[in-house]
Order: C-alpha cells, then structure tokens, then sequence
C-alpha cells in the first residue's frame, strides 16, 4: 500500500485538551447562570415596586339625598295622670272602680267609713246651734239695753257693752258655720271620685285598708297612701330626646310617625308641641314633646315607641361614605388622588351623619377624586394605583340616620 493511502490513526486528546474543554464548559454554565439571576433579580424587583404601590378605588363626593329619616326612641305619657289620695283618715268601706276601668269626671271611685269625721261634723253642728242661741239672746239683750238708752236706769256704758256682746256672738256663729262647712266638705271626702274623664291604670286599695288623709284631715297622724291614678288618655304625650345636632328642625309644623312593638305594621301620626329649649349638658339633647291623637285608647300610658322624623336636607352639601374619612390628630382629612396617582390629604369640616354617608360642609369639590378606603397608614404624596370594581367594596347610598341612645 502506498504512503498517500496509508490511513494515519486519530490523535488522542491529552490531559490538556479535556481540562481546557471543562474550564469552557463551566465558564458558559457560570455565564448563563449570572444572567439568569440578573433576570430574576430585575423581575421580583418590578414586582416589589408595583406591589409597594396601594391598589385603591377612587370616588367622588355625591349629592346629598332631599329627606333623611332620624329615628329615635321616644316614651309616651297620658295627657293627664293623677294619683288619688284620701282626705279623710278611716277605712275602705268599698271600691267601685278596678284596673282599666273607664269613668267619669266625678264618678265614684271608693267609699271611706270615717267615724271620727262623722262625730266631728255632728259637733261642729252642734256648736253652731249654741252659738246661734248665744247671738240670739245677746240681740235681745242689747235691743232692750239701746232701748234704755238715755234714761236714768242705764248707763251708755252699759249699752255700748251689750252692743259689743251681740256683735262677738254674731262673729261666733259665723265662725261655727265655717266650721261646719269645713267638716261637710270632709264628709264629701268619704266619697273618692274621679278627677276628669279617664281610665283607672292604678288600684292600690282594698277593702278594709286603713288609710290616712293626705291634707285633708289635719288631726291625722302617719303618711298618706295612694288609692287609685287615673289616666286621660283621649290624646297622649310622647317625650323624646333630640339630640343637639339635630335641634333646629324642631319647629312649628314638625310631624313624626310612630311605631309600637305591639302593633308592628301600624303608624300613628305624632304633631310636635314643645320642647325644653334647653340642653341636658350629661347628654346633650332637648327634651321634645309631641302630640298624638287616640281616640281608640290603643296606645296605653308608659308605652316605649320608635320615633321617625322625616327631615329635608340641603342638598348642596356634598355627601361621601365613612369609609372616605380619616381620623388623625391633624384632625378630620380625606385623601384626594390628584392626576399623577399622588395623595394629598386635605382636611374636611363635617356635617349631619346619615349612618352610612356623611355630609362635607368644606374641604373638598365636587370634582375632585377621593380614595374610598384609605389605609390608616397612607402618607401625603404617596403614589396610589386606582382601580375600579374592587371585590367587597361599593358605595353606600343608604340616608338613613340612626337614633343616637336607641334602646
């Protein structure tokens, strides 16, 4: 075979050539590997800066509603209640009259055995017929004496005298005829009756029960006890507490509609009447007293009621939701997203709280975008990223107003 076509065998690598292989191998892997984690590395850092950056959702404030129901708990009185006391000191000789009855002005009630007013009154009688003899009998003795006036038998001493004596007897008569008048007055007493038209909300008496006259008897020792209280109820008297805030609606014309645990799909229209015109400074509300007709005698004394009034709002004061304000020692503030994604928290004067929605009486337009949900901890000049629709969060549009002390 010759030299040109002799096959020459393949060179073996040596030792140099496969370390120089590894060291280029573990070269690109190291090279790979750095740019992979520079990768890495600027990616968590676009994604920390966009998560440092607040997802929030913006609002603006709303026009406030035309009316806003204040509901308040409020306690209903008879229009008159009286309690009814003895006059006179004796026993329950009967009572005519129990729990719920309907009378009438003047009607019997209860009837007192008074002995002892009896004897009283039967010697006040007594005395004035002595009196009366005694009158008589100085007026004829001072008519004889004047008609002997001017003579020798008697002296005009004597006769001024008598005069004087029939003048004293006359003045005891009267005297014993106020007395008399005084104890039949008593005897009256006997006689427990209604003060007015109404209705018995109270016995406390039965029969046999001593008791003891409440003025009336002034020979009578020991407390007086309450017999009966009677209601007048043809229109009754409902109290409610307005709280300060709310005190200039209470005006002539005012109304309110009632509503009773007892009849729960029921109204009663209530008229206001008076108020106090003065603060309780505990609690800082005036005590309001309204009107309400009941011609069924369905509302009863003592009954708790839900007060609703129905207020008219100034409609240019601007509304946002609670969840808008911020409570800081800088004071009340929003936080107002201007048109490069920055807060500035501004502070507010706020108005009436409708519960759900505040009114803004200054600090903000109309125009201007509000964070709905501000973080306690957001910052002045924070950059904010605003989204719509976030899930859980809307706007409430609820007006009513809650009742500040409610039961």
């Amino acid at each position: 075979m010759s030299a040109n076509h002799q096959i020459q065998a393949p060179r073996r690598i040596g030792h140099r050539g496969w370390l120089a292989v590894l060291c280029v191998v573990a070269v690109a892997i190291a090279v790979l590997g750095i740019i992979h984690r520079r990768s890495s590395l600027a990616d968590l850092r676009d994604v920390a800066d966009e998560d440092s950056i607040p997802v929030v959702q913006l609002i603006s404030p709303e026009t406030g509603p035309q009316t806003s129901t204040l509901t308040l708990p409020g306690n209903i009185r008879a229009w008159y209640s009286a309690p009814i006391y003895a006059q006179v000191s004796g026993y329950v000789l009967k009572w005519d009259k129990d729990y719920g009855a309907t009378v009438k002005a003047g009607e019997t009630l209860a009837t007192i055995d008074a002995p002892g007013v009896d004897e009283q009154y039967q010697g006040a009688l007594a005395d004035l017929d002595v009196a009366k003899t005694n009158y008589r009998l100085a007026a004829i003795t001072a008519s004889r004496w004047q008609a002997l006036a001017g003579t020798q038998a008697v002296s005009q001493q004597e006769v001024d005298v008598k005069a004087a004596d029939a003048a004293a007897q006359a003045a005891k008569v009267r005297a014993a005829e106020h007395q008399v008048a005084r104890y039949r007055v008593l005897e009256g007493f006997k006689r427990i009756v209604a003060p007015f038209d109404g209705v018995v909300t109270s016995r406390s008496t039965d029969v046999g029960n001593y008791v003891n006259a409440a003025g009336g008897d002034v020979s009578s020792r020991g407390a007086a006890d309450e017999l009966f209280t009677v209601a007048d109820v043809h229109e009754m008297r409902v109290f409610v507490s307005i709280p300060q805030d709310y005190s200039s609606m209470l005006k002539p014309g005012l109304t309110a509609t009632l509503t009773l645990p007892q009849y729960p799909q029921r109204e009663f229209k209530a008229t206001f009447d008076t108020s106090a015109n003065a603060f309780d400074p505990q609690t800082r509300t005036v005590t309001t007293e309204l009107l309400v007709s009941n011609p069924d005698h369905l509302i009863w004394p003592g009954t708790y009621a839900n007060v609703h009034f129905n207020i008219p709002n100034d409609q240019s004061i601007k509304v946002v939701p609670e969840q808008a304000i911020l409570f800081r020692s800088n004071g009340t503030q929003v936080a107002v997203v201007d048109s490069d994604q920055k807060v500035h928290l501004q502070n507010v004067t706020l108005g009436l709280n409708f519960g759900k929605t505040v009114q803004v009486l200054s600090g903000v337009n109309p125009t201007e975008r509000l964070v709905l949900n501000p973080s306690a901890g957001i910052l002045e000049g924070e950059r904010v990223r605003v989204v719509t629709g976030l899930p859980g969060l809307s706007v409430p549009v609820d007006h009513t107003m809650p009742g500040k002390g409610k039961a």
